[in-house]
This record gives C-alpha cells, structure tokens and sequence, in this order.
C-alpha cells in the first residue's frame, strides 16, 4: 500500500469503481427488508454549503449502514428548482431562469458527486422538469373535480417587492422569508386546496410517529390549533351576529363586541357616519401582515351600536378594532377584559367596563381590573362569579352548563374550530408549475384534459421588472375551452413551490415512469423510513408533505398513512457564534476543503464536531484532527502490513493484554452499533473507535498480537466505512476483506470476547477513594469484601477505627463505612 494517505488519488478511485459499477442503483426487492433513507433536497443555488454537507453526510451514513445490515436501501437525489431566488437571479443577471437553474445543478451534482453519497441517480430529476410537474398538474386536476381544490377571492400576504402572495407560514416577522422585506394584507383571487378537511387527521396521525421528534410535533398540533368551544349568537336588529369562543364560561363578562373593518355592522355604521368611515378605510389599508396582528397597536372605533347578549340580554356595544380579521371566522369577538389580555389593554384605552367573572378559589387571591391577570389561561382552581345561575361552577361546569343553555334557547352550539387555514397554492411568479386550469366565459373554470398535459412553462423569456412574463405571452394564456371550443384564457398564476416539494419523495420511487404518477414500486418504497433536514421545515414542508400523502393515499396511489416513519432533524453549523451566511461574511466553502484535505475528512469533521440534532460550531482546528485521525490509521494499517503477516486468531492462546484489546475491539463493535442505529449519535460512535484505535497501537508485536490487530483493524475500517467511506473502500481488501466493502456485512460482536477473567474495583473508605483493585469477575461477596480489606492504602485509613459496614456494589465498588 501506499506509506502516506493521498485523499486526491483513492477517492477518485472509489468514486471511479462506484460510478462504474453503477453500485447505489436498486430495485424492488421483496425477499430483503427494504430502508428508504432521504435528506431533503437542494434548492440549485450553485454552491453547497457547510449546512448541506452535514444534511447530506447524516444520511448518507445511515443509508450506508443500513446497507450493511443487509437490506436494500434507497437513498436518491433531486433539485427543489423552482422559486423566486432563480427568478431574481434572472433578473438581476439578464440569464432566464431554466438556463441559471441548469448550471447550478450541473455543478453541484459533480460537488455531490465529490463527497461520495450513495445516490441512485438513475431516479435523479429536478421540479422544474415537465415529465414532474406533469403529474403534478394532473393530480391538482383531480382534486378540482372532487372538490378539494377550489378559488376564492382571499385576503392574503402580498410581498410587494417579489409581486406574489405569501403562505402565513412564509411571513416571519411580518416580513417576507425570502427577501425580508414588509408584507402587506390584499384581497385577489387565489387557489386552495382544503387541508383543513383532513384537520383531524393530521392532528391525531401524530400520536403514530413515535421516532418523530416531540419538538415538532408540539409545533404542528399548535398550528393545526384545534380548539373546542361554541357558535353563539348576540342578537342585531333581529338579525344574529355570531361569534366563537373557547371560553363560553366567560360569556356574562363580555362587555363589548369588536368586529373587522370589513364586517357587514361596520361597514352599515360607518354609511351615516363619517370620521367612523374615514377610520374603517384607514385600517382596511393598512399595510401589515397577519404575523404581526399580535403585537401591533390595538385602535378601535365605537359604531354606536348595540347587540343583545344572548343570556342577559342587555345591550352590548359594538366596536370596530382592527385586530379583528374577516378571514378568520365570522370577523367578530366576543370582548371578555376581564380575562383576555388583548381585550384588556383594549378596553382599558378606551374607557370600556371591566368585569369579573372568573376568580381564583384562593383564599389569599385579590382581583384587580387594574392589572392584565395572567393566571386566567390556567383553568384550574377557578370558578365562575357575577354570573348568575353559573356561579361557583369550575370551569368545564360553567362551560357545559351555559353551552347547554344557549343550544336549548336556539342561540349557540358547541363546535370544534381549527386555527389551520385552507392552503393557498397560487403565486403570481413566473418561475413555477402552470395551474392546469382554463377560464372559459361560457363554461366557467374548467381543468385542462389529461391527454393535455403537461401545460409546460415556457423556458425562454425576457423580464420586464419583476412581473410574471407570461403575463404578458398571448401565446401561453390564449388557447381553446376544452368544454365548447370556445376562446378561453389559461391560468397564468403558478404553483406555490411547495406543492412540488410535498410529494417529490414518492416519485422518486418510480421516477421513470412515464405513464403514472406513482405506482406500485413507489408504493413498495414508501414511507420514508428515515428523513433528513431541518427543524425550520417543521411547519411548511413537513405539514403539506403529511397532508399530500394523505391525498395520494385516498387517490389510491399509496397504501400508507404517513410519508416519514422517522425524523432526524440536524442542527445548524455556526461559525463565531452565528449561523453561516453570505451576509454575515463567515461561510466556509467545502469545496476548499475537499480539495485540501479531501471529502472524508470533511465527512468525518461534520460528523465529530457535535451531535446531530445540535448546532455545530465551525473549527479549523477540529477539521485538522480529523484529518490527523485518518493520516493515524493508514499509518497503523501500513505498518500492520509492513511486518510478518499475522496468523490465525487463537483465542485460548492470547495474553491478558491481547484479550483486553480484543474486547476493547468487541465492546466498540456494540457501542457503535447502537449508536448508529438506535441512538443517531455518530460523534460518539467515532469517539469510540478513536479510542479503540490508539489502544491498538500499544499492542506488542507477537503473533496473537499481530492477529488480534488484524480482526481489530477490519473492524475499525468496517464501522467508520460509512463516514469515510472512500478510505475504507482502499483499505478493506489491503486487509484482506472479501469483496467490495459495499456488500460487506456489518461486524459481528463476539460475545465470548465480552467475558473478563477479572474486573478492576474501586475502594472507598467512608466515601472516599482510596485505592483499585483487580479481583475475579466470579468473587463473592466475602471474597470482594476481604480483598478490599487488605488493600494497603486501606488499611492506613482503617487503623484505630472501627469497621461498621462494608458495601458492595457489585461489578463497581466497594465502600468501607468506619469511624
């Protein structure tokens, strides 16, 4: 073998050899348990980054140790390429956006490629493929005609700079997540698919993914927000004006209804009322995105009129507040100040009674309407007060006894509501997949026939600003009614780039497929078994992926519940303190990396330097050691084979010292597998064998020796062979290993090599160490006892004092109680 480790040279080998023998290509196998393992895929920016390297190198690890436990395992690559970053880039650059987006995937695939990640790339395809989105057209076809997608005029979140709506989920910090400039509220029409049918679903599907982390599923039932309380009616002008709440115990404290600019009250109030119109206009313009409704300034309006409160019947003032949405609900509140903290610092500014009705059973509580009181989500311990028949009711009494009332006198039934909200899908960009849908004046809105798809997005465009330029192509949008052949329009919104992500997994199963969608080979690969990305998905990417398979599934196009069995959610890598970024100037480009110290190192850094689910904080020094290790082990391997080759193993022939390294060897083998499989933690895994490693180089050079090495050291190259796999595809038949390590099985753990002749104790006298102690690993208890005893640091501690007990914890220590 080479004497020095040149990674340039037999990584290009392994890559060469795998390349070749096409060696991450499968196929459906139902004699071998099958892993479909995936890292969420690129967007094309042009460049990985250090997140996508560890993203990757997770998966890839998996991927490739499941392999070696024998199953037939899937692991494959794509491009996320549609988007507005393409679309800018196009802009800013003159280059059209299917051009820009081609370069960038031909450059990172070969950086990929670099890095040694078993992809099946025969399944490799990119969004912004017509042979994808076809399918995705056809499928949003077939919940149009059955009724699960649909158009409405919306208000929604409108990004003036990337001219386009936003989902809520794309707000953050009521600004938009990818130009970071301010969103603003606008009524257009919009597309929806009705995710909100299958609420419950997805709200109770979670208690079925148990390798999910808690995190995010604690995120998806918060945004999902079922929420059980009553429909109830105040009563205008004879006329029901209704509101929900969850808090129908509170009911004879509200003191004040506050409805949206937009409501039918309002806007009736404000036609004789003009300072009250010129405050309706103001607000209904205001430019703020729905992210930022809670912590914006509270203003209102009185409209001066009156609603009757379903139970008291007294008369209830009206507001208009601009807190109110009408998208959500009836665009009407009930007011409670007394026990909601918005309501409060609402009716506190604008003079409003304030009234108790819920008090804590405390004998030292003091209710004050002067002060926000927070303990009013926390419903234990309170009852109902100042409300009647409802006094002394705890809180589920009041809520049962007064939604009883209003269901038997017609004004109220109990209802579950949800803070979820039907997906909008349409964007007003260019670069996306074409909505397969033609408005026709005399048929209405009618799907594009199957047989006419897909409806391809034309590549070769000019910009004029940053409006969509099909807009503008009489030759895209004017065509023929697939009803009466009359002149019709096509749909020039796009898809939001969401619904591409939220099903390419599937596809990847039966990616060349040219007549389906999906079929039963994608059936046989899904679910997911392991998944791969960030927890920023958690909301977006993971909730539409999850109702998307629920879709496929009623579709009859999957037979599973749910699209990821287990979730590994990475953490980010930090450089400084800070999360990687261009703008903040810290990046570190892998490339430089790869080709300084090659891709195992890279691989082996990203995956030492921290837990996976934790930030890792970027180090020179640690990408350093990590090639150091790697320089270490060839060097104990060549020397291995530099001197006579080793003979048999003979177990009953080894010294202690040849035993303890080969147990050392059999214990890593356990620690490893364990922490491959079931605990994720490839850092300690590495640890292990590093430790394992240096106790290696300490055996002597005799025979035994030279043969326990030998077992040791295909160990070693067979657990690191998924981190470092380009190495271990050199050193494996240096070692004398049968076949390509790809088709190696993992290392058996021998567990007679487990047994120890003795073990070492401690000695403690009144808590205190005091000295170690080899004993037999059968000893008794009176034989433990007895060699602690005559320890000679023991008894200097012992002399004059009196023995009281003595404890022993088996396998561990022996603690000497004397005074």
């Amino acid at each position: 073998m080479e004497q020095q480790y040149d990674p340039k040279t037999l990584e290009q080998q392994a890559r060469d050899h795998w390349l070749a023998n096409n060696s991450f290509a499968v196929q459906q196998d139902d004699e071998r348990e099958k892993f479909y393992c995936l890292a969420m895929f690129p967007y094309p920016s042009g460049k990985l980054h250090m997140g996508h390297v560890r993203n990757y190198t997770i998966a890839d690890v998996i991927a490739r140790f499941q392999r070696m436990q024998g199953k037939n395992v899937l692991q494959p690559m794509g491009w996320d390429a549609f988007g507005l970053p393409a679309e800018n880039a196009a802009i800013k650059n003159n280059v059209p956006p299917a051009r820009w987006t081609a370069q960038n995937i031909d450059y990172m695939r070969e950086q990929l490629r670099q890095l040694g990640f078993a992809y099946d790339w025969d399944r490799e395809f990119a969004t912004c493929d017509p042979d994808y989105y076809r399918w995705e057209q056809w499928f949003f076809t077939r919940l149009f005609e059955k009724g699960l997608a649909y158009k409405k005029k919306a208000e929604v979140n409108w990004c003036e700079t990337d001219q386009t709506v936003l989902a809520n989920e794309q707000v953050v910090d009521g600004c938009c997540w990818r130009c970071d400039n301010p969103v603003e509220r606008r009524e257009i029409d919009q597309w929806f698919i009705k995710i909100t049918d299958y609420a419950d679903q997805l709200l109770n599907d979670l208690d079925e993914l148990d390798q999910w982390p808690e995190q995010v599923k604690t995120m998806q039932r918060n945004w999902i927000g079922r929420s059980e309380g009553v429909d109830l009616d105040f009563d205008f002008n004879g006329e029901p004006l209704s509101v929900y709440t969850t808090r129908p115990d509170t009911l004879m404290g509200a003191t004040y209804l506050a409805v949206a600019p937009q409501h039918p009250v309002a806007k009736a109030a404000a036609a004789n009322n003009p300072e009250l119109a010129a405050f309706i206009e103001t607000q209904s313009n205001i430019k703020v995105a729905e992210a930022e409704m809670a912590t914006m300034e509270k203003l209102g309006m009185a409209t001066g009129l009156t609603a009757t409160h379903p139970l008291s019947g007294e008369q209830v003032p009206i507001w208009v507040a601009n807190f109110v949405l009408m998208s959500y609900g009836s665009g009407a509140v009930m007011s409670v100040p007394a026990h909601d903290e918005r309501d409060h610092a609402f009716a506190s500014k604008y003079g409003l009674p304030i009234v108790q009705v819920v008090d804590k059973t405390e004998d030292d509580y003091v209710y004050s309407s002067n002060t926000w009181q927070y303990w009013y989500a926390d419903k234990t311990g309170t009852i109902s007060i100042n409300s009647g028949e409802f006094d002394g009711l705890d809180f589920q009494g009041a809520f049962d006894a007064i939604a009883d009332k209003l269901e038997s006198l017609g004004r109220g039934k109990r209802t579950v509501n949800y803070r979820l909200r039907d997906w909008g899908v349409s964007r007003q960009r260019y670069w996306g997949a074409p909505i397969p849908i033609i408005n026709c004046d005399r048929c209405g809105t009618v799907p594009v026939p199957a047989e006419d798809l897909p409806v391809v997005l034309p590549t070769e465009v000019e910009f004029e600003g940053v409006g969509s330029p099909i807009k503008k192509m009489p030759e895209f949008y004017q065509t023929s009614c697939p009803g009466c052949g009359g002149a019709a329009t096509r749909e020039t919104d796009t898809f939001d780039t969401f619904m591409e992500s939220s099903w390419y997994y599937a596809r990847y199963g039966c990616a060349n497929n040219n007549d389906a969608m999906l079929d039963s080979e994608a059936d046989y690969w899904t679910p997911v078994d392991q998944y791969v990305g960030g927890i920023e998905h958690a909301i977006l990417h993971l909730l539409y992926s999850r109702f998307y398979h629920k879709l496929l599934r009623d579709e009859g196009l999957v037979s599973s519940d749910e699209p990821f069995t287990r979730l590994l959610t990475q953490g980010m890598v930090l450089k400084d303190g800070a999360k990687m970024s261009k703008s903040k100037g810290n990046t570190v480009d892998p490339q430089a990396l790869i080709d300084q110290y090659g891709a195992d190192t890279v691989r082996l850094f990203s995956m030492f330097a921290a837990p996976p689910e934790q930030s890792l904080e970027w180090a020179d020094s640690g990408v350093e050691g990590a090639n150091r290790f790697l320089r270490r082990l060839w060097k104990l391997v060549n020397n291995h084979l530099a001197a006579d080759p080793a003979p048999a193993l003979d177990t009953a022939a080894l010294n202690e010292q040849q035993k303890n390294a080969r147990r050392k060897t059999h214990e890593t083998i356990a620690k490893v597998s364990d922490d491959y499989g079931r605990r994720q933690t490839f850092n300690t895994a590495i640890a292990a064998v590093m430790e394992l490693c240096n106790e290696l180089g300490k055996l002597d050079d005799r025979d035994q020796s030279r043969a326990v090495l030998a077992e040791a050291l295909r160990a070693v190259v067979l657990m690191l062979n998924p981190i470092t796999p380009h190495a271990c595809h050199a050193l494996w038949p240096m070692l004398g290993g049968e076949g390509d390590i790809l088709n190696a099985p993992w290392p058996d753990v021998d567990e007679t090599a487990l047994t120890r002749d003795s073990i070492e104790m401690a000695v403690q006298v009144n808590g205190k160490l005091r000295a170690r102690m080899d004993v037999a690993a059968n000893a008794d208890k009176d034989a433990i006892e007895a060699a602690a005893l005559a320890q000679d640091n023991v008894q200097r501690f012992l002399d004059g004092v009196t023995v009281r007990k003595v404890i022993v914890v088996p396998g561990k220590l022996v603690n000497i109680v004397a005074n």
